[in-house]
């Protein structure tokens, strides 16, 4: 709601700042001789100029502000009453500024008279003289209002926003304010201004809102029933003519429409006052001050009168016509039941066009001419076999009312939710049963209206809802499934609309069958649900007929918005078969008691015997949907851009889930995708764009993602070569091998793309080199510190580190090991490999044996550090050492392989030979001899090992870097020898490098998680609600715990200590995760995410008690607080670019998920989670996680200043080179290599 009417402050005159009795003085001395010149037409006014005018005003300001009792507020009213003529007839006893600029002025006073409605602390006597002067300042307003031809727009809306704002401080209040001329004379204004100057959007929302907010007063209720009836009646006679049964209304209530009033004003103003009101059922869901009224029983009454005036509306467009004052309540209406009128095409929704007067018969109507979102038509199959719902007495209709679908559209939501406010909702469930019929002769219009109706119909925890279930799945299939069936609702409603609508139903109803699992699902006997398995009446029943629709629905989908949405579906349910499966159960955790009231209504819950999901079900799942998208991606989606950025997401999601599958479809997977990027990247350069690009990149990225979640699949040969094509297409812009041509590396120009795929193509090659085993995954785990105490070393050793950069991309930092007694005869050094894509630490020793030979003697010089380690983090692959290739014993011998025959069968006699005197050589050697000469045995020994190796020469040597070649200068401007020395003497050179391994090659996102509860306004009862455990169901608590584990904000940007979530929790009701103390971190091979949860106990800012958005959800003061607790995220303070999640918890152990995000892109929507999707517990934290993945995915996308992490490390890598590159000869540069450090 617009402040300016929940103010209860006035204007401040100059005169409050003196002292009351100067105040009062002044104006009493200024009012007496104004009055003489009030109504007097003989006399002049004393006021000349502005400025006069202006200070007197400032006088009679504070004069409203006095207490009743003396004529200086009377007064005050009665001199600015009679200078609110000036709009209408100026005299002579007005000053003469004022009749120059009356609209000026008349605003100026607006503003001034609305002190007047404040609360005073005046004693009760005096009630009758505000009642006098209070109806003064109306009749004058409403009087202008009628009679002045020269009130501006600023004018217009200013009187309306003063009408505006006294009646919200009169009717606001929960106390009975009884009889109230305010919201009389607002409404009739009102619709003056419609006539004269239409009030803007801003006016509208606000009326609306602030009405919300009356609706406890009776007066309200009445008013709007006479204003919304007489605009009923006369749009009735515009849009259907004289010959339609009119809407009797009493004259006074007619007179309240002005006669110039435009008809073609008249629908949008009917539209508009119509739900000015909002939906009626809201009064049973009251608020503060309507839960106060209550004690009265007021509110069952304004509920009453505000639908039997909606009853009144609906039997008006109806044609059946019945006094407004009736007090019989609303009867139901059989629609269904009624006689067929003549084929006819009825009008669209009203809002949506202006109606002009047409000539109506009584055998023919003819349209309105215009083109619509929106179409009705009557049915050509009309349910004369339908049983009647209702046999009450009631005036046949009028041949020539609206359709049903078209009411529906107008009154249908506010009808459907009173309904459902009766306890025994069976009557809603057998009519909605009743159009729900899919068989041939049922209503289409009605058909439609209910699915576009029911899109959050499951999500409402209403009592026995499964009753629908299966004729609301009958009814998916007919929309969904059946092209031929949905095209028979072409001619009334848009086809898109209509699947959005049951796309959103099927988000609803798809984790049912797995989180009820073998629960019996009731039907009603008339019921068309049936089969003769075992499941055929269970929640698991309908999965094989979900599932259909779902995969259906997705091959026959041409809308990229809908595609996208079952995109996220298909996701979900996968992941959801998953768990279910590995977890061993077919149903949810929820007990039996606990879903007993939502699945069976009053009846009791039974569980079937025999019902188990297939041993791999989900497997089977996972094949089927990933070979469907794959296949789609490939031949279908491949101009949508926004359809393939969602596919290629959802994959990426699909390799995530754990299901027992044959590797062949993993690898078949990343062929496609490969192939994708082949298509892709050889599209003429006319159609190459930034979106492609950003497509072809986020196909590299889903190709990462695979890699690294089944590094098993780069063992085979073909899938490693495809996958190292690829990277090879990436960076240089071609494929060395094409057909039967194979062109070197030297041969071919460098020409990618475009930048940013070459740089995603690198990533590609450093996930290989990962996933191969060559490198570690654990990041950032060792630097120069952390070694030597590893090592064992003291910390005179950490300048003994000799640092050379090798190709501008990878800096070395080597450190010699001093040789001990037991390794002196195997030199060995440490290697620190910081680069594009990380830090990573080797230790090298030389061996001069055999790897078999020295397994006995080769000794681990560092020990394995331990730190924050996910499931899916760190993966490590076995390699195996082979002298030849793999496929050499499969290689068939050939003639030629004979030719030199073995040596057994070539000099058999010679070996036999060589045998024998062998063995006698031997026995000789054994005995003794004797001789006159003494016999002298000695032991040859090896010479003793060199102790003073330069290892870090020796490594540099054996990688071919110690050549003339790599020491020169190439002579390039800007372009550094392959082998560079780095000068660590130079200051600044550690806390360079100690930013370099901040610098994650990761992408490093933030998310914030905030527990709401329903009816809190402010930024300061959100943040309060996680002080305590207390304050915040134990399901929160659980769905923090699945977002990542607890770790110690002071390291959570580099490798921290990770501890057990429960110990960290304590008591708090997660404010211990708020950024100050400890984190929630989620990391994998390619992103790291950092869950925090703000708290007020660190949060400095102020927040205001209004509401500051439609939802009530106090973004901006939130996004301060947010960035006061983690002062080293930027937080842009604009929330066009945030992306918020509202999950809300359901009695079924279900979530329901509603997205919004201000973006006019695109690419809009993210999955998985998507506004309308219901999911389940267990995969919550899943599907959050990849959700902020994926949003955080396309901002790095979209963004021109934000380059990938590995970029950001080689342009530090290059700044590094600059600024602290060794300047030695190339003499000096061998000579330091042979003195140790």
């Amino acid at each position: 709601m617009d402040r300016s009417l929940s103010s209860r402050r006035g204007p401040v005159s100059v005169l409050s700042c003196f002292p009351p009795p100067v105040g009062r003085d002044v104006a009493i001395a200024v009012l007496k001789p104004l009055r003489a010149a009030v109504g007097n037409p003989n006399r002049h006014s004393l006021l000349h100029t502005d400025r006069q005018v202006r200070w007197t005003m400032e006088v009679l300001c504070y004069g409203l502000t006095l207490p009743l009792e003396g004529n200086t507020v009377r007064l005050c009213v009665d001199v600015y009453t009679d200078w609110l003529t000036a709009l209408v007839s100026p005299r002579d006893s007005i000053p003469p500024p004022i009749s120059r600029e009356p609209n000026l002025y008349v605003q100026k006073i607006l503003q001034h008279l609305y002190s007047l409605f404040l609360p005073r602390p005046d004693p009760t006597t005096l009630y009758p003289v505000y009642l006098y002067l209070y109806q003064q300042v109306l009749c004058a307003v409403r009087s202008m209002a009628r009679e002045s031809s020269m009130m501006s727009r600023d004018t217009w809306e200013s009187l309306l926003l003063f009408l505006l704002r006294i009646n919200h401080a009169m009717l606001a209040p929960p106390t009975a304010a009884g009889k109230i001329l305010s919201m009389e004379v607002l409404l009739e204004v009102w619709l003056l201004s419609c006539a004269r100057c239409f009030p803007s959007r801003c006016l509208w929302q606000t009326c609306g809102q602030a009405l919300s907010g009356w609706r406890h007063q009776p007066v309200v209720v009445e008013q709007w029933s006479r204003v919304v009836a007489a605009l009923t009646s006369r749009l009735l006679l515009l849009s259907f003519g004289p010959s339609f049964p009119r809407l009797k209304v009493p004259d006074v209530d007619a007179a309240l429409i002005p006669a110039d009033l435009d008809d073609g004003w008249v629908p949008e103003t009917w539209f508009r006052i119509l739900h000015m009101f909002s939906n009626p059922v809201d009064l049973t869901r009251p608020s503060q001050e309507e839960l106060l009224s209550r004690r009265d029983g007021r509110l069952p009454n304004m509920f009453f009168r505000a639908m039997r005036e909606v009853s009144t509306l609906v039997d008006a467009f109806l044609g059946i016509s019945r006094p407004r004052s009736g007090s019989a309540p609303p009867t139901p209406v059989n629609i269904l039941s009624m006689p067929s009128a003549p084929p006819y095409i009825t009008s669209p929704p009203l809002h949506k066009r202006q109606l002009k007067p047409t000539d109506v018969s009584k055998t023919t109507i003819k349209p309105p001419m215009m083109t619509l979102h929106h179409h009705w038509k009557s049915s050509s199959h009309p349910a004369t076999h339908t049983p009647p719902l209702s046999t009450c007495s009631r005036p046949s209709p009028s041949p020539l009312r609206c359709n049903v679908d078209s009411l529906l559209h107008l009154f249908g939501s506010w009808l459907f939710d009173a309904a459902l406010i009766n306890r025994d909702s069976g009557k809603f469930y057998q009519a909605l049963l009743q159009g729900l019929q899919v068989w041939e002769g049922a209503c289409l219009p009605v058909l439609a209206s209910i699915l576009l109706n029911s899109t959050c119909l499951f999500c409402c925890d209403l009592t026995g809802i499964n009753l629908l279930l299966p004729s609301f799945v009958s009814a998916l299939e007919i929309v969904l499934l059946d092209s031929r069936e949905l095209l028979r609702f072409k001619g009334f409603v848009s086809l898109v609309d209509l699947r959005r609508a049951s796309i959103q139903v099927m988000l609803s109803l798809l984790p049912l069958p797995l989180q009820f699992g073998s629960i019996r699902l009731e039907v009603l006997p008339d019921s068309r649900f049936s089969g003769d398995n075992v499941t055929a009446g269970s929640f698991l029943g309908l999965k094989p007929r979900l599932l259909s629709v779902l995969i259906g629905a997705l091959q026959t989908e041409t809308d990229a918005s809908n595609t996208q949405v079952i995109l996220a579906a298909m996701l979900n349910l996968v992941l959801d078969s998953a768990v279910v499966q590995a977890s061993g159960q077919a149903s949810g955790q929820l007990g039996e008691s606990s879903l007993s009231k939502w699945t069976s209504g009053t009846s009791t819950s039974r569980r079937t015997t025999g019902t188990t999901v297939q041993s791999n079900e989900a497997g089977v799942l996972w094949v089927q949907v990933v070979r469907l998208l794959t296949q789609r991606l490939t031949a279908h989606w491949k101009n949508e851009a926004a359809v393939c950025l969602s596919a290629l997401e959802v994959l990426g999601g699909l390799a995530k889930v754990e299901v027992r599958v044959e590797e062949a479809e993993r690898r078949r997977a990343i062929s496609s995708v490969c192939s994708y990027i082949v298509f892709q990247c050889s599209r003429p350069p006319p159609l190459h764009s930034r979106d492609l690009h950003s497509i072809i990149v986020t196909a590299f990225y889903c190709l990462n993602v695979w890699l690294t979640q089944h590094p098993a699949v780069l063992n085979h040969q073909d899938c490693l070569l495809e996958v190292l094509e690829i990277v090879e297409l990436g960076l240089s812009g071609s494929k060395s091998r094409q057909e039967q041509e194979v062109r070197c590396k030297e041969e071919k120009d460098l020409t990618p793309v475009s930048l940013r795929v070459k740089e995603a193509a690198e990533v590609t090659l450093s996930c290989v080199m990962q996933v191969s085993g060559i490198f570690r995954f654990d990041e950032g785990s060792l630097n120069e510190d952390a070694l030597i105490g590893l090592s064992g070393l003291d910390y005179s050793s950490l300048k003994k580190f000799r640092y050379f950069v090798v190709d501008s991309s990878v800096i070395l930092g080597i450190l010699e090991q001093p040789p001990g007694p037991e390794n002196a005869w195997c030199p060995s050094l440490t290697v620190l490999i910081r680069g594009p894509s990380g830090c990573r630490t080797w230790t090298l020793q030389l061996h001069l044996q055999p790897r078999e030979d020295r397994r006995h003697t080769q000794q681990t010089l560092i020990a394995e550090p331990h730190g924050i380690v996910q499931e899916d983090y760190g993966i490590q692959c076995g390699s195996k050492y082979q002298l030849f290739p793999e496929s050499i014993n499969r290689v068939p011998l050939v003639k030629a392989d004979l030719s030199i025959p073995p040596l057994n069968k070539a000099v058999s006699e010679e070996l036999e030979h060589l045998r024998t005197v062998l063995k006698k050589q031997r026995q000789f050697e054994t005995q003794p001899h004797v001789s006159s000469c003494p016999v002298f045995t000695t032991t040859h020994r090896p010479p003793p090992p060199v102790s003073n190796c330069q290892t870090a020469r020796l490594f540099l040597s054996h990688l071919g870097l110690l050549t003339p070649e790599t020491l020169k200068d190439p002579g390039t401007s800007g372009v550094p020898a392959q082998l560079v020395a780095l000068d660590l003497s130079l200051p600044g050179f550690s806390e360079d490098l100690r930013h370099l391994d901040q610098l994650s090659s990761r992408t490093c996102d933030s998310a914030f998680v905030l527990y709401m509860r329903a009816g809190q306004r402010t930024s300061a009862e959100i943040l309060r609600n996680v002080e305590s455990s207390c304050s915040v169901p134990s399901h929160f608590l659980d769905f923090l715990s699945s977002l990542g584990q607890p770790v110690e904000a002071s390291h959570h940007q580099g490798r921290g200590i990770s501890s057990k979530f429960p110990a960290v929790l304590g008591n708090s009701g997660g404010s211990v995760f708020n950024g100050e103390k400890f984190v929630l971190k989620f990391t994998d091979v390619l992103t790291e995410i950092t869950f925090i949860v703000p708290s007020s106990s660190s949060s400095s800012s102020s927040s205001s008690s209004a509401p500051h958005s439609q939802y009530f959800f106090p973004l901006s003061d939130l996004l301060s607080d947010m960035t006061t607790q983690t002062p080293t995220r930027n937080l842009s303070s604009s929330s066009s670019n945030i992306l918020l999640i509202f999950i809300h918890p359901l009695k079924t152990g279900l979530y329901r998920i509603c997205c919004r995000r201000k973006t006019t892109s695109k690419f809009s929507i993210i999955v998985p989670l998507v506004s309308g999707s219901v999911v389940s517990k267990r995969c919550l934290g899943f599907l959050v996680r990849e959700t902020v993945i994926n949003c955080c995915h396309r901002r790095w996308l979209e963004s021109d200043s934000a380059p990938p992490p590995h970029i950001r490390r080689k342009h530090m890598i290059s700044d590094m080179i600059l600024r602290y590159c060794s300047r030695r000869s190339e003499p000096a540069f061998y000579s330091s290599l042979f003195h140790s450090l």
